[in-house]
């Protein structure tokens, strides 16, 4: 019993880059809407640049997910 909660405090642990992971994204697309609605002519150079931070951003969640689940049924 002991191996089965040490590994879902283990999981729980890895899961804890989510909090930052979600923030990320926010900070992300409020800086877009942000120079978007002060240059608009520049949006699709900035758009791009917000997606490639988007899925960079979002890979550190998925590698955080990987890792939990690792933990649990590795």
């Amino acid at each position: 019993m002991e191996l089965d909660a040490a590994k879902m405090i283990g999981a729980g642990l890895a899961v804890i880059g989510l909090s930052g992971v979600g923030s990320g994204i926010g900070s992300i697309f409020s800086s877009l809407v942000s120079s978007v609605s002060r240059n608009p002519a520049s949006r699709p150079q900035i758009f791009g640049l917000a997606i490639l931070g988007f899925a960079l951003v979002e890979a550190v969640a998925l590698y955080a997910l990987l890792i939990a689940f690792l933990i649990l049924f590795g």
